[in-house]
């Protein structure tokens, strides 16, 4: 590949080309019509401008390392070149896979997972008009939901460093003297400086608070990578909403004030965790009998700063500080500059008050955090349950029967956000307390609610395992019925029993992806129950599961100590697991591109509910591509095909509705293996529902789509009422030969979700496609019946 920069040429002309493979026809348009263009958007898990091109030789037309436009080296100077005229479109790639999979320091996105999971929630809103404040409370309590996990991370970083490592194990002479590195903070008569207990405290604050550092820095920098492109300008829209979806405002790609606003309260927010965590302790030993009054009056001083200080938190939190109508560039730089600076300056007095001289203090069992890690469980639970009768309340004012879970999906994932934060956290504070105890039992360990948490992942796991089985079962029996279907496909081929399984099989597999919803539905409410029941289990006895247990019926007694001692260490190696996972793509671009797919469809979305997410790379691709094809149909007035295959298709879609009017009458919309419907329409109603697809349907000239039966990710768009025959072809034959043909003289593969463009059926539609856009008028939209499938 070239890396040398190419500008793009004015387009007057067109230059001879064959086409990708499978591209069929060899004329794409009547002679005359303008110039053509091909602009083709890869999915998940990326490719190579070359493989894009089917080129050895490509040339980068505009863009940078990060993403970029590519064509073919013949195809450079197509457009200044009127005498030769090419008898297809112009192809071009849009190669944005190093967005999500670039380098190495991207695999300790990991750590950000819950993050990233509960702002997936904030967008599953169900689609309702005329509800403005239920849909304003529904992401105000997704927000709240997001802010919670930002103090759970930070009390969990405040556990390890405070409560296990500076509070138990260095004021216990049994503990520090298996790990030297903690002897200067050990009390003794050779006790130093910073053997007090607040000291200590305060000395290990600084662990949380780097780490609130680093989150802070992470949100800066990748905002700055990442989003930080202003959409093309458009006209502000009225204030009431009119539009089908969200999608085509011209302010919803660009977050910034949304964005820092929320980085300068959580980072505020964590902070005075920090804070409260480490005065907590001293406070309380301060309003003991006889403690010093000038001290207890400076410890109620600070609590009511750190509450006001919340206050203010949650306040900036409940606001959403930005609008979508227009490109909103204010920046609320007092907000964002001083909030997190007073929050610092607080945890700098708290540290300070914490060190003070006090005579007789020593550290004595646990620092209060199982009241914090309980009062977030409990808030966490009740912020789900709210959300949920938010979310069927929008459900019912506009049902659309094809919505994931009826509206639900974004509560039960804002639930799985909350248990992936709870793991994680107890998985850190478990493995930590281990390792610094040993086998000696000699600390009194974690808050026994995360013992508490722990015990429930085995039963989890069991009806995990049972919906697998049921998972099983049922791709068995749906393979049994696809087999008659695959016969009567290729009657006239050769029989092969084992042929026919093998497709039948595919295809039943490929279904199991519409039992998503169900599987998510029964492992949240289950999540949900074991969570409350281990909340009450761990502050109504005090203990852990095990010890509370005693005297009970033996298999009771037995079935408590074994769910406490496996889930301890399931939890743990979870955590294991994902730090080792994000160790190894760390090392290998094999596995870093792994994990690219799994953020190619989560950081697909702004981060309007937690701005320590993994940043949107949409917010870089749409408007990459909406530039792209504004000013090359602005340029040239030519005809333009947008093609887009997985993921991309839904990038197609979006820059679709970002594109001004006059371009929208040059472009035409052809998706394949495209989830627009299948996994968009139902998990993000209120943006890909069907009055969504249906006005993107309205907009464009033309739109067709392909899909196979065999694809677990890509199927039809399903508009309702007329419109959907002229989007949908019937579904492609997969494979394309059963048995050995003269076309096919080797056993054809089962292509699935991959290789559309080598389909025949492709080349056919992208055809009719550029027939229907005219150089002046479009033509009429409706022509006839849909071509036959391949």
């Amino acid at each position: 590949m070239e890396n040398t920069q190419r500008h793009s040429p004015a387009e007057d002309g067109e230059r001879p080309d064959d086409g990708p493979p499978g591209s069929g026809a060899p004329d794409d348009g009547p002679p005359g019509s303008g110039a053509a263009l091909e602009l083709l958007v890869h999915g998940v898990g990326g490719t190579t401008p070359e493989q894009m091109l089917d080129d050895p030789r490509t040339v980068r037309v505009t863009g940078d390392d990060v993403a970029a436009v590519f064509r073919r080296a013949d195809d450079a100077e197509a457009e200044r070149d009127p005498a030769a005229r090419r008898t297809g479109p112009v192809p071009e790639a849009y190669v944005w896979c190093n967005l999500t999979s670039g380098n190495g320091t991207r695999a300790l996105w990991l750590l950000l997972l819950p993050f990233m999971v509960v702002n997936l929630a904030h967008w599953m809103r169900p689609g309702a008009r005329g509800r403005p404040r239920a849909v304003r409370l529904y992401g105000l309590l997704v927000r709240l939901a997001g802010l919670s996990l930002t103090v759970l991370l930070v009390a969990a970083a405040c556990e390890v460093a405070l409560d296990l490592t500076a509070w138990q194990c260095a004021g216990t002479p049994a503990c520090a003297a298996r790990h030297s590195w903690l002897g200067f903070l050990t009390p003794g008569p050779d006790g130093g400086w910073w053997s007090a207990p607040g000291r200590r405290l305060a000395l290990a604050a600084l662990v949380p608070a780097a780490l609130t550092g680093l989150l802070w820095f992470l949100s800066l920098r990748t905002w700055s990578a990442y989003e930080s492109q202003q959409p093309m300008s458009a006209d502000p829209e009225p204030e009431e909403d009119t539009g089908p979806t969200a999608l085509s405002r011209p302010g919803f790609w660009y977050g910034r004030r949304l964005v820092a606003r929320l980085r300068a309260a959580h980072t505020a927010a964590a902070l005075l965790t920090v804070a409260a965590a480490v005065g907590s302790a001293a406070a309380r030993y301060d309003r003991e009998p006889g403690g010093p009054a000038v001290l207890a009056v400076l410890g109620v001083v600070l609590e009511a700063a750190l509450a006001a200080g919340a206050c203010a938190v949650v306040w900036v939190v409940c606001r959403r500080g930005r609008t979508e109508r227009r490109l909103d560039g204010e920046a609320d730089r007092l907000l964002v500059r001083w909030l997190p600076l007073a929050a610092l300056v607080l945890l700098a007095l708290t540290a300070l008050y914490a060190g003070w001289e006090r005579s007789g203090w020593e550290s004595s069992g646990r620092l209060p955090g199982n009241v914090t890690f309980g009062a977030l469980t409990l808030a966490q639970g009740l912020v789900v349950i709210v959300l949920a009768g938010v979310a069927h309340a929008l459900h019912r004012t506009d049902p659309d029967r094809r919505a994931a879970l009826r509206g639900l999906a974004g509560p039960a994932v804002a639930m799985l956000a909350c248990a992936l934060g709870g793991v994680m956290s107890g998985g850190v504070s478990q493995r930590v307390s281990d390792w610094l105890d040993g086998t000696r039992a000699s600390l009194p360990g974690p808050p026994v609610l995360l013992t508490w948490q722990a015990s429930v992942i085995p039963p989890l796991l069991v009806l995990l395992l049972v919906m697998c089985g049921w998972l099983a079962r049922r791709a068995w029996h749906l393979a049994r019925a696809e087999q008659a279907a695959v016969e009567r496909e290729y009657p006239q081929e050769t029989g092969d029993p084992g042929r026919t399984r093998r497709i039948a099989s595919v295809r039943a597999m490929a279904v199991l992806t519409d039992r998503g919803p169900r599987i998510l539905a029964v492992t949240s409410a289950a999540t949900l129950l074991l969570g409350a029941g281990a909340l009450v289990g761990g502050l109504a006895t005090g203990r852990t599961p095990g010890d509370a247990a005693q005297g009970t019926h033996p298999l009771v007694h037995g079935a408590a100590q074994t769910a406490q001692a496996l889930g301890s260490w399931l939890i743990g190696l979870g955590f294991v697991l994902l730090v080792t996972w994000g160790r190894r793509a760390y090392k290998d671009a094999s596995a870093r591109r792994t994990i690219g797919i799994l953020w190619d469809v989560g950081t697909f979305w702004p981060r309007a509910a937690h701005p320590f997410a993994p940043p949107c790379y949409a917010e870089r691709a749409v408007p990459d591509l909406t530039w792209r094809i504004a000013t090359w149909t602005r340029a040239t007035g030519g005809r333009l095909v947008l093609s887009g295959h997985s993921q991309g298709s839904v990038l197609a879609a979006a820059a679709a509705w970002q594109l001004p009017q006059s371009a929208r009458r040059r472009v035409a919309l052809l998706t394949y293996g495209s989830p627009l419907e299948r996994l968009y329409g139902r998990w993000f109603p209120a943006h890909f529902g069907p009055d969504a697809l249906s006005s993107l349907h309205q907009e464009v000239v033309c739109w067709r789509n392909l899909y196979r039966r065999t694809d677990p990710i890509g199927g039809p768009v399903r508009l309702p009422g007329d419109g959907g025959p002229d989007v949908d072809r019937p579904p492609l034959r997969d494979p394309l030969a059963y048995g050995r043909t003269a076309d096919h003289p080797l056993p054809a593969p089962i292509l699935g979700h991959s290789d559309y463009r080598a389909d025949p059926a492709f080349g056919e539609e992208r055809r009719l496609l550029l027939a229907r856009l005219r150089p002046e008028v479009p033509a009429p939209r409706q022509t006839g019946k849909p071509g036959p499938a391949a």
